[in-house]
C-alpha cells in the first residue's frame, strides 16, 4: 500500500468536506443532476476518445496508484549477486532450478534466455523491445486519466450553462431559480474536485510509478548481461548499485 497516495486522497478530500461542513452542511453540496452531467459525462467522452476495452481496464490500472508490486532495487542486486555466485561456481545452466523460484518474469525471461545460449546484444534486444510495449501500457493508463482530468471541468461548465439556461427560463418563477443555480454552480465545482484532486493526481502517480518500474527494468537488464558474460558478482553489484540512490548504494558482497 502507497501511503503517500492515500494520505494525499485523505487530506484532499477531507480538507474540502472540512470547509463544507464548516459553511453550512454537506446536503447543499448534493446534486444528481450536476453528479450525472459530470461523471456520466466524463465517462461518455472517455470512451468516445479510447476504445471501450481500455476505459474498462481504468479499474484495473488505478490499483497501480495504491500499491507497489514487484521487487525493489536492493532485492534485485542481492538476487543477481547471489545468481553471479552460483554461475561462476556451477556454470549458467545451474541456474535453471532457480529462477522458478523467481516472483519477477523477467528476471526469469531474460535468465532463461541465457541458459538457452543467446547471445548478449540479442538478449538486451529482446528484453529493450519488451520494456518498450510494457511504457506504452504505462503510458496509455496515465493517459486515459490525463484525458478524464481534461474532460471533466469542461462537463462541468457545460453543467454551469445548463444551469445558466434553466435559471433565466424561470426568472419569473423565483422558487425554480435556487435548483437551477445549484445545478450550474455545482457542476463546476464536481468538475473540479474530479479532475484535480482524483484524476490529475492519479495520473501523475502512475507516470511515476512507470518511471520506477522502468527503471528497475534496465537494472535486470544490466544484471542478466553480466550472467551472460560471466562477470565476477562485485563487477555485477558495481554495475547495478549505480541505478540506486546515492544513500542507498550499500554494498552486498564481501
Amino acid at each position: 500500500m502507497d501511503i503517500a497516495t492515500v494520505l494525499g486522497i485523505v487530506s484532499a478530500f477531507g480538507l474540502v468536506i472540512m470547509a463544507i461542513f464548516m459553511g453550512g452542511g454537506i446536503k447543499l453540496f448534493i446534486n444528481v443532476p450536476s453528479l450525472m452531467i459530470v461523471i456520466g459525462g466524463t465517462m461518455g467522452a472517455t470512451m468516445i476518445n479510447y476504445p471501450l476495452k481500455e476505459v474498462l481496464s481504468v479499474f484495473q490500472i488505478v490499483r497501480n496508484a495504491f500499491f507497489k508490486k514487484g521487487m525493489s532495487g536492493k532485492d534485485i542486486i542481492k538476487q543477481f549477486i547471489d545468481f553471479s555466485t552460483k554461475a561462476r561456481r556451477e556454470g549458467i545452466l545451474s541456474l535453471e532450478s532457480d529462477i522458478k523460484k523467481v516472483d519477477e518474469d523477467f528476471i526469469k525471461k531474460g535468465i532463461q534466455l541465457s541458459i538457452d545460449g543467446l547471445e548478449p546484444q540479442a538478449i538486451r534486444e529482446i528484453l529493450e523491445t519488451e520494456i518498450m510495449f510494457i511504457q506504452d501500457r504505462h503510458r496509455k493508463g496515465a493517459e486515459i486519466f490525463t484525458t478524464m482530468g481534461t474532460f471533466s471541468p469542461a462537463l462541468g461548465m457545460v453543467g454551469t450553462l445548463i444551469g445558466l439556461v434553466q435559471m433565466l427560463q424561470t426568472l419569473s418563477d423565483p422558487n425554480s431559480i435556487g435548483p437551477a443555480m445549484a445545478v450550474a454552480l455545482l457542476t463546476t465545482f464536481y468538475g473540479s474536485i474530479m479532475a484535480n484532486i482524483v484524476c490529475l493526481p492519479i495520473a501523475g502517480k502512475l507516470r511515476t510509478r512507470s518511471s520506477e518500474e522502468l527503471m528497475l527494468k534496465d537494472m535486470i537488464i544490466e544484471g542478466v548481461i553480466c550472467l551472460s558474460n560471466g562477470e565476477n558478482p562485485r563487477i555485477v553489484e558495481q554495475k547495478l548499485v549505480v541505478f540506486l540512490p546515492p544513500n542507498e548504494r550499500k554494498l552486498q558482497t564481501k
